[in-house]
């Protein structure tokens, strides 16, 4: 009788992540030996997976009767010896070179010449692994991501040693389970994580520098990129030491910059500070273990003293483009009288009736009437000239990131709106100083960068100088309120929150292909399904156009000097051949041309 491939499977090492690769295995029909040196953590696993199946029963996802046939595929034992009868073994003990070797050194004398042993590392050398093993070639990486059960990632990772039937062999059993595996070399990391923690490490750094709360770098990083999770809070989720053990292997093996842990993840490490298993992190929870976040010191006060906005009535946007239609329909929409400037009265027109179709959409899906739609059509004046913003309170801009051409905008506004008006800039790269110092009141020049598509994005990063008056900030703040958008305060550097966190991230993905590592399918697969990202890195540059990535990140790389922030060639190599992304019909895909 033929038997399932890998029907015997050995999960040593019964923590979380260890019992949830038993749960997966024991509902795919194999016969599962969970190894632990402690009783009580072997006790917990049989604990953890009754309620989970249980819960799996009550939601119908799984009957009573796989259930029972599940738990009674699960066997646990102290003894590594146990080991003897599977067909793969999977460890998940500590990230320690040690601890892992200690573990292959005696599974070599305990199982069958052709088990194959997979090592559960996200950082440690798999072929450092494998090279101290009595059979290199059956060991292999298998890295599940956490919570193993939900996630459908699992990373297959091949040393220059591992024979191709070991790996042939767990990335069927990887599909059997109903995982998409993602077939990767052995560096520090692999793909998710490589990608990930480089972000996540960057995302501490600018916290530990307080160019932002923690709560606004984590809300930009949810409003303005769709993610799960913002970036501080994953790190508590994950472990503070956790990441700052993957991210050592990571620096040990790139050198690279962006990958040494920011000295803030050594301090919380060492203080016992790290994260939601402590109890605090980046954040202070209600107990150790739980998720739910306490206030603490950090925690933002009620704004009731700060400084009060001036009055804001009428709005002036100059541009006509997409952006500038879009800012122009969420003032409108929140009942402000609008504005709008372009260098023709025939694009300003153009401008508004794209505002109109918009409009005209939210009708037809019911989001608000006509009435609604034809009143706040009616609030929007179109311009042909600056002129027309005299007697605004507000004026913003959207015209082409390009610094000469906004610098004599501001120049223009300067001179055109009333004393007192704001005078406020949508730049997602440049520095909003040079904007103010081309006018004769620096301290009424912000940033309001907004997200694309205006109406639908909940993020306005709201961009202070050092010359930005208190009251012009409060007049901001108070606005996004009004306007049901998400404020986030920053400094005038470079990136802002988001781009500074986001285009590092995409360039490294860029580095991957460019280096053979991973392929572009492989690498949007991982983040998507492994990092909870709406998109994958490539889909995204293709939509925000590779001219504009190269763009953002050689403004990045001029601030600050980071030889990691180095535009990938590849990226520059695309743009010099006119591959701009969708708007071309090929970027580092190709498109149906439309």
């Amino acid at each position: 009788m033929d038997r399932t491939p890998l029907h015997t499977v050995a999960v040593v090492g019964l923590g979380t992540m260890g019992t949830g690769i038993a749960e997966v295995l024991a509902r795919a029909g194999r016969e599962v030996i969970g190894i632990d040196i402690s009783e009580v953590a072997a006790a917990q696993a049989v604990g953890a997976l009754e309620a989970s199946t249980a819960r799996a029963v009550r939601r119908e996802r799984l009957t009573e009767q796989e259930r029972q046939s599940a738990l009674s595929r699960f066997r646990t034992f102290t003894d590594l010896q146990a080991a003897a009868e599977a067909d793969l073994v999977i460890e998940v003990v500590p990230e320690s070179y040690e601890i892992k070797q200690q573990v292959f050194r005696e599974l070599d004398a305990i199982v069958r010449p052709d088990t194959i042993l997979a090592t559960g590392t996200n950082a440690l050398s798999v072929t450092r692994l494998a090279a101290d093993s009595t059979n290199p070639e059956r060991v292999v990486g298998l890295h599940f991501f956490n919570p193993a059960p939900a996630m459908k990632l699992v990373e297959v990772v091949s040393s220059v040693l591992t024979a191709p039937h070991a790996v042939d062999a767990v990335t069927e059993l990887a599909v059997d389970l109903g995982k998409e595996p993602v077939s990767v070399g052995d560096r520090a990391g692999f793909v998710a994580d490589g990608l990930l923690f480089g972000y996540l490490n960057q995302a501490a750094a600018m916290y530990e520098a307080k160019y932002a709360s923690r709560e606004d770098i984590d809300a930009a990083m949810k409003l303005g990129c769709g993610l799960p999770m913002g970036p501080l809070a994953l790190l508590d989720l994950i472990g503070v030491d956790t990441a700052r053990t993957v991210l050592d292997a990571m620096y040990a093996d790139s050198r690279d910059r962006l990958h040494a842990p920011a000295p803030i993840l050594k301090q919380l490490s060492e203080a016992g500070l790290t994260g939601r298993k402590a109890g605090r992190g980046f954040y202070t929870y209600a107990e150790a273990g739980s998720d739910e976040v306490v206030p603490d010191a950090l925690t933002p006060a009620a704004a009731s003293d700060a400084a009060q906005g001036r009055e804001v009535r009428s709005v002036g946007v100059a541009g006509s483009g997409t952006m500038a239609s879009g800012i122009a329909e969420v003032f409108a929409k929140a009942g402000y009288e609008v504005v709008l400037a372009a260098r023709s009265q025939e694009k300003a027109d153009t401008a508004k009736s794209r505002i109109g179709k918009s409009l005209s959409r939210s009708v037809t899906k019911g989001r608000m009437t006509q009435e609604k739609a034809d009143a706040t059509l009616a609030l929007i004046t179109p311009a042909g000239s600056l002129d027309a913003f005299a007697e605004v309170d507000l004026a913003l801009e959207a015209v082409a990131e390009d610094l000469e051409v906004k610098q004599q905008l501001f120049q223009t506004l300067d001179k055109v709106c009333k004393p007192g008006a704001v005078l406020a800039t949508t730049t997602s790269s440049l520095p909003v100083v040079a904007c103010a110092r081309a006018t004769s009141r620096p301290q009424d020049v912000i940033g309001m960068h907004f997200f694309n598509p205006a109406p639908a994005m909940k993020l306005v990063e709201v961009v202070r100088t050092v010359l930005t008056g208190d009251d012009v900030h409060a007049t901001v703040r108070e606005v996004c309120a009004k306007i049901r958008k998400h404020p986030v305060d920053c400094g005038d550097r470079a990136g802002f929150i988001v781009n500074a966190l986001l285009f590092p991230y995409l360039n490294n993905a860029i580095k991957m292909v460019q280096e053979h590592y991973a392929s572009l399918d492989d690498i949007d697969t991982a983040m998507k399904l492994g990092g909870g990202y709406p998109m994958g890195p490539f889909e995204l540059l293709d939509v925000v156009g590779l001219d504009v990535s190269l763009a953002i990140e050689k403004v990045l790389h001029r601030e600050f000097r980071d030889p990691g922030l180095a535009p990938a060639p590849l990226l520059e190599h695309l743009v010099a051949a006119g591959c701009l992304g969708r708007k071309t019909g090929r970027g580092f895909r190709e498109y149906a041309r439309r």
